[in-house]
């Protein structure tokens, strides 16, 4: 009896979603005789049954597109909104898996989507991930699909913001995609040519930044380009923060949800950090600052011949694990080749940058402020 696989796209879209699904669904068909279905918008879909059947006519010409033919949501199968109330409805998905006879579900997705897949496969159900965000940041893997394109958007952003920054004498803060990790701030300062690169794993000093912009200004170079994630923050912030979370962790019942709401609070703020940044580096250099927030269209557009390599790398090893029985793993990145990663491993973990990393020291050798 042909093996059967279910397909679903979790969490925020991103480039390469349609090159993974066309290479799951070709592969297992063409090489392995399996049938294949895609369930819609991501768990909700397998939830309520929602599912289109990939085929041959299903899966062309989708190879170039962005976004996701399936639709996507960020719907958590334990916590899931029905009716009005917060339910889990994880007996429902296993309900529709057993209806098709599913030897594996294929879930695409980010952090998030691998700690709900794990969750599921810990209820039995067969699933198998495959890594995708622009973030770079699920951990077990050396890459990510969706992150090379995301690169190259935000680098010209960066180098198209050059000739405006110089022509009017300003400081430009680009807000880049990255709420916890930096590796997509970082690698577009460095090929766009940054002045300053902030990310989240290294805390920052507003006093440090100015100073470096003025030492540029001394120098002749009368504007300056700062590249910044969006989950960056300063020391004092940063301080304030784990200050509150301490508290939260030591505060008895009855005082949880003040202290939870101050925290909720603190964090509100932070989410126009990118514009106090540049409000108060205005002040400090008396140059005029702009600031840009590129956004969601770091994620949209045609991926990269890089992040359809990769996609349809994942996708033909998604077709030989099923067919060897593999299931309760992600697909990952190790060098050249692609291998299977135990689920457990990978779910709750965050892959960040490190301070070692060759990105950082070439980012300090060539002078660049890193905030700290």
């Amino acid at each position: 009896m042909a093996k059967s696989i279910g397909v679903l796209t979790a969490g925020g879209d991103s480039p390469g979603l349609n090159a993974a699904i066309r290479a799951i669904g070709k592969a297992a068909i063409r090489a392995h005789g399996m049938n294949v279905i895609g369930f819609r918008d991501g768990f909700r879909g397998l939830m309520q049954d929602r599912f289109v059947r990939l085929d041959g006519d299903t899966l062309s010409g989708i190879l170039t597109l962005g976004g996701t033919v399936l639709g996507t949501s960020r719907d958590k199968p334990h916590k899931m909104e029905v009716g009005g109330q917060v339910m889990d409805m994880t007996d429902a998905m296993l309900e529709t898996v057993e209806r098709h006879h599913l030897d594996a579900v294929v879930c695409l997705g980010g952090g998030g989507t691998q700690k709900n897949a794990n969750r599921l496969a810990d209820r039995g159900l067969p699933v198998i991930t495959v890594p995708k965000t622009i973030d770079n940041d699920v951990w077990g893997t050396d890459a990510s699909f969706g992150f090379d394109t995301a690169l190259g958007i935000a680098t010209e952003a960066i180098d198209r913001l050059h000739s405006t920054a110089h022509s009017h004498h300003r400081i430009i803060v680009v807000e880049i995609m990255g709420h916890n990790t930096g590796w997509l701030a970082l690698g577009s300062g460095l090929a766009g040519g940054a002045d300053v690169i902030l990310i989240p794993e290294i805390p920052y000093e507003v006093d440090s930044i100015a100073e470096s912009i003025l030492t540029r200004k001394a120098g002749g170079s009368m504007f300056s380009i700062i590249a910044v994630a969006e989950g960056a923050s300063s020391t004092r912030f940063r301080a304030h923060e784990q200050e509150i979370v301490a508290r939260l962790d030591a505060a008895e019942n009855h005082e949880r949800n003040d202290v939870r709401k101050e925290l909720n609070e603190l964090q509100a703020i932070a989410a126009d950090s990118t514009v106090q940044l540049a409000r108060a580096l205005e002040q400090l250099t008396h140059l005029e600052s702009r600031v840009t927030i590129l956004g969601h269209v770091q994620r949209g557009g045609t991926p990269s011949p890089v992040d359809r390599v990769l996609a349809t790398q994942f996708g033909t090893k998604v077709a030989d694990l099923v067919d060897d029985g593999m299931i309760g793993v992600m697909t990952a990145l190790h060098g050249d080749e692609i291998v299977p990663v135990p689920l457990s491993e990978v779910a709750g973990r965050r892959k960040s940058v490190p301070a070692d990393h060759s990105w950082i020291i070439a980012a300090r050798d060539l002078g660049l402020n890193l905030g700290d």
